[in-house]
C-alpha cells in the first residue's frame, strides 16, 4: 500500500543542519498495524508526517498503491490524502460549538456530500461506539470519547489508511487502553494503521514495531 524508499529529511544548512530522517526504508502493506517508536527526537513523528504528506522530503521517494506521491502538486496530494488517509492526532481538534455528529460530519461538508452525509457520520460514530453521544458537545465528553469522535471524523471519508500520532498521549492508562482496543478492532475490520507512540505497552498491540533512533530505523520487531 505505502512505501517509503530511501527517504531523507534535512532541516537547515551548515552548522544548523539537522538530519531528521536518514535514508529510511519502510513498507506498509494492506492490513498492517505498525507502531513507530523511539526516544524523543528520533524522527518517528517526522516519518509519519512525510508518509501523510504533512511534510515534504529532502530526498527519496514515497509511493501509495504504486503511485509516486512525494512529487505531486499540493492540490493533487491533498485530494489523495482526503480520499485515502485518515489522520488522528494527539490533540482532538474538535470544534467546541459543534456536537459530536456535527464534528464528524465536517469533512463531508467540505467535500460537498449531500443528504447521505449525516447517515454516514452516524455510522462512523456507531463504529467507534459513540452513537448514543451524537448530540453531545466536546465539553460534555470525556477525553477518550473526544478521541473516539476524532477517529470517527478521520474515517468518515471511507479512508482505509489510518496515520495516528500519539493517539493515547493525552489519555490516562485505562482510557488509552480502550482507544488501542478500538484500533485493534479497526485493524480487524480491514483498516491499515501506522501509529507513532513512545509507550512500549501501547506499541506491543501492533503487528510490527519499528524502532527509530537518530532518524534511522534501527530495529523491526514482528509480533507473534
Amino acid at each position: 500500500m505505502l512505501q517509503v524508499k530511501n527517504v531523507w529529511k534535512v532541516y537547515g544548512k551548515g552548522v544548523s543542519k539537522v538530519i531528521a530522517l536518514n535514508n529510511v526504508d519502510i513498507r506498509l502493506n494492506d492490513g498492517d498495524f505498525i507502531a513507530i517508536t523511539g526516544p524523543s527526537g528520533s524522527g518517528k513523528t517526522t516519518l509519519l508526517n512525510v508518509m501523510g504528506g504533512l511534510d515534504s522530503i529532502s530526498k527519496g521517494k514515497i509511493f501509495l498503491d504504486g503511485l509516486r506521491i512525494d512529487n505531486l502538486s499540493e492540490g493533487r496530494f491533498v485530494d489523495i490524502r482526503r480520499k485515502r488517509m485518515a489522520y488522528v492526532f494527539q490533540q482532538y481538534h474538535l470544534i467546541p460549538s459543534l456536537t459530536a455528529l456535527e464534528n464528524v460530519l465536517l469533512p463531508l461538508t467540505f467535500g460537498g456530500v449531500g443528504k447521505s452525509g449525516p447517515r454516514r457520520a452516524m455510522q462512523m460514530l456507531k463504529k467507534v461506539g459513540l452513537a448514543q453521544r451524537a448530540k453531545h458537545k466536546p465539553s460534555q465528553l470525556s477525553g477518550g470519547e473526544q478521541q473516539r469522535v476524532a477517529i470517527a471524523r478521520a474515517l468518515v471519508n471511507n479512508c482505509s489508511l489510518i496515520l495516528a500520532d500519539e493517539p493515547t498521549g493525552n489519555l490516562d492508562q485505562k482510557t488509552g487502553a480502550e482507544i488501542i482496543k478500538l484500533f485493534e478492532k479497526l485493524n480487524g475490520d480491514g483498516y491499515t494503521i501506522a501509529m507513532v507512540t513512545h509507550n512500549p505497552d501501547i506499541a506491543r498491540h501492533a503487528k510490527r514495531i519499528i524502532v527509530m533512533e537518530d532518524g534511522r530505523i534501527v530495529n523491526e520487531i514482528t509480533q507473534s
